[in-house]
């Protein structure tokens, strides 16, 4: 792990400490430990088995776009590859440390850099594009109910949706515009140069635009096949969805009614929203604070803070720690292992 990476990870656990302490700080602690314990085993696996899908199907998508690039990978491998992104993405501000570290691990095993690229930024652009479209229903659809529930936090879902919408503009430019990608390669390349990070390699430099023409091809693919980009957006729903029904489920289990699936899990959605993109460390603190904003109307009495704890408890820090043991894995695996191409002749099945 980098220098900054280890940063990221100090200040991930200081704002967690931080962030249960004004959460936990005049709640009566054994009511809400009481509230854990009604909570239903069944319901409890459901939410677990959901969370570790969530991360797991990211996997299954960035395997389904290899093997179309005719890479023999299996699912196993990529969802390797997820939970990597999900641990790095976890630590660093904005999610950025995600898709450099699969990057990374993706090009130890084999895989071309700019195949992969575009493999992650694929689904970096689908999963984005997801979450705009379901924000912009929202705000259509069930605007009042937001504004009562998000209270004064109603500009973060603004801020989240403008931000989320305006990064899906500039990945898809940057994917269909080869002169902006090999601009900001090659000028990328300069800098670093210039900063002394690099040094001057004229079979570097060209490389990097080979790499460059490859991605642009890659890309090139899938804007000819577009019932794979099709089968992708109909699976990041089911994704994005899953997440979502994560709370309901925990809502079901402490033995609530009264409140609808579509509307818990449209509020968990304008939390992801407008979280999404704020520059902290997996979003520590506001998550949680927007958490008891807007479900205070849903949950009663203790079970509001014991819905918070396992519900972020779930879908975050718990796979949060299963992808640092993976990450680990994969780390010292590398160590040890060989770069070994698995792409199948050109000539071969797509099915390899």
């Amino acid at each position: 792990m980098s220098k900054k990476n280890i940063i990221s990870a100090i200040i991930f656990i200081l704002l967690a400490v931080l962030t249960f302490y004004v959460i936990f700080k005049g709640n009566d602690m054994e009511a809400v430990v009481e509230s854990v314990r009604t909570l239903h085993p069944l319901y409890l696996c459901a939410a677990v088995a959901t969370a570790f899908f969530f991360v797991s199907a990211e996997g299954f998508m960035i395997c389904y776009l290899l093997r179309a690039l005719n890479y023999k990978t299996s699912a196993a491998t990529c969802v390797k590859y997820s939970f990597v992104g999900f641990f790095f993405s976890g630590i660093t501000p904005s999610a950025t440390g995600g898709q450099p570290m699969q990057l990374y691990y993706m090009q130890k095993e084999g895989h071309k850099v700019s195949d992969s690229s575009v493999v992650l930024m694929t689904v970096a652009v689908i999963y984005k594009f997801v979450l705009v479209v379901m924000g912009i229903g929202i705000l259509i659809f069930c605007y009042e109910p937001l504004a009562e529930h998000l209270q004064g936090y109603l500009y973060l879902y603004y801020l989240g949706l403008f931000l989320n919408t305006l990064l899906v503009v500039v990945l898809l430019f940057v994917m269909v515009s080869p002169k902006c990608f090999k601009g900001i390669v090659v000028g990328g390349e300069k800098l670093l140069k210039k900063l002394r990070i690099l040094k001057n390699s004229g079979e570097r430099t060209k490389k990097l635009i080979e790499m460059a023409d490859q991605y642009h091809e890659a890309v090139l693919f899938f804007l000819n096949n577009k019932r794979k980009i099709y089968a992708v957006i109909a699976f990041t729903v089911v994704q994005r969805c899953s997440v979502f029904f994560l709370t309901w489920l925990i809502y079901k289990g402490l033995g609530l009614n009264g409140t609808s699936a579509f509307t818990v899990m449209s509020l968990q959605a304008a939390i992801y929203i407008a979280v999404d993109m704020l520059p902290l460390p997996g979003a520590q603190g506001i998550t949680e604070m927007m958490y008891k904003t807007a479900f205070s109307q849903v949950f009663t009495g203790a079970t509001l803070t014991a819905s918070m704890c396992v519900t972020r408890g779930l879908n975050f820090y718990m796979v949060l720690i299963v992808s640092a043991l993976v990450a680990a894995w994969c780390h010292f695996k590398s160590k040890a292992g060989r770069v070994v191409s698995n792409r199948c002749s050109q000539v071969e099945s797509p099915k390899c």
